[in-house]
């Protein structure tokens, strides 16, 4: 008889996926990523007087990229 008491825990991967933790990590998701765009454009706004010696921008947005897989 073994007395072993690890418990082996499932990876990401092998979970499985419910409506309701979809629905969740969904809106997790996108919470974030309103939560980030609003801190970026509190951000720019901040520094919008900001300029270099040729009246250009210091501080400015990149652009988008493709979404990542």
């Amino acid at each position: 008889m073994m007395n072993n008491k690890v418990i082996e825990l499932k990876k990401p991967g092998e979970f499985t996926e419910d409506p309701l933790t979809e629905l969740l990590r969904t809106g997790a998701r996108q919470l974030i990523g309103e939560a980030v765009e609003a801190e970026l454009q509190e951000l720019l706004q901040q520094y919008a007087d900001l300029r270099n010696k040729n009246g250009h921008m210091q501080v400015v947005r990149n652009g988008y990229l493709p979404e990542r897989e």
